[in-house]
């Protein structure tokens, strides 16, 4: 496929995800030239437009198409301005697979720079059983973890019961909270109000995975003082070759499914 891409940022991910293109056999140029672009490839969860946005905007030409993952309301309604096609990369079902893996092993990178204990012999707490808690789940136990696995549905919770895990409603976690000191959230709504945050034992730590807004009263739980540590992006902070090179791949597909159609 012969395409020239702007790779929009200078982050390692986006660096990676332009060598994967290169070695592609694309052509590659920077925001000086994004006239040139049949594409723009701009960083995942972009949330404001910046000076480079503003410029690559400006020179697209008619067409081109804006390559984004879960972009933020400023880039959404800016490409509506300047009446370019968008889409989400991140809609693409090979890259939400795939981008389990390192989001699952750098949170626990995260686990093991906060924590004060090994995995092994620890006991673990997973809200949710998609395919981030799914992989996440799989690896704690591999390390010799206890993982307790709550999640709203039925199937989930079997599955996570099949794979070896106790697994649990989140209507229980009133009673699961207040012996459970380390706590990993990967579902996309607020599951810990104050009301459930209050609940857990002094000095629990709660990493929250799931995409902004998070699943975590933030205000509250500073109020508590419990521990939180937001870290949505994971594979970008803790793996980003690989992160880059998932993300130039789904584009990829993404375009030629776009061409087939």
């Amino acid at each position: 496929m012969c395409l020239t891409f702007c790779v929009a940022g200078r982050d390692p991910r986006q660096q990676a995800a332009a060598a994967a293109l290169r070695r592609a056999g694309c052509r590659v140029v920077g925001a000086a030239e994004a006239g040139q672009a049949d594409c723009v490839l701009f960083p995942a969860a972009q949330e404001r437009i910046n000076d480079e946005t503003a410029r690559i905007l400006q020179a697209a030409r008619p067409g081109t198409l804006l390559l984004a993952g879960r972009p933020g309301a400023a880039l959404r309604r800016a490409a509506r301005e300047a009446d370019l096609p968008l889409a989400d990369y991140f809609q693409y079902p090979e890259l939400e697979a795939l981008n389990a893996v390192p989001t699952a092993e750098g949170c626990l990178a995260l686990l093991l720079e906060l924590r004060r204990r090994t995995v092994w012999g620890g006991d673990f707490l997973v809200l949710g059983y998609g395919r981030v808690g799914r992989a996440l789940a799989e690896r704690l136990r591999l390390l010799g973890g206890g993982v307790t696995v709550a999640a709203r549905s039925a199937v989930q919770r079997a599955e996570a019961q099949g794979a070896g895990c106790r697994a649990e409603a989140l209507a229980e976690l009133p009673a699961l909270l207040p012996g459970c000191d380390t706590v990993v959230n990967t579902i996309p709504a607020l599951v810990l109000p104050r009301t459930l945050l209050q609940m857990l034992p002094r000095g629990a730590l709660v990493l929250d995975l799931a995409s902004r807004p998070g699943g975590v009263d933030l205000a509250s739980a500073e109020q508590l003082g419990v521990r939180v540590e937001p870290a949505p992006g994971l594979p970008g902070r803790y793996a980003p070759e690989t992160a880059g090179t998932l993300v130039a791949q789904a584009a990829l597909h993404l375009l030629q499914d776009r061409r087939e159609a």
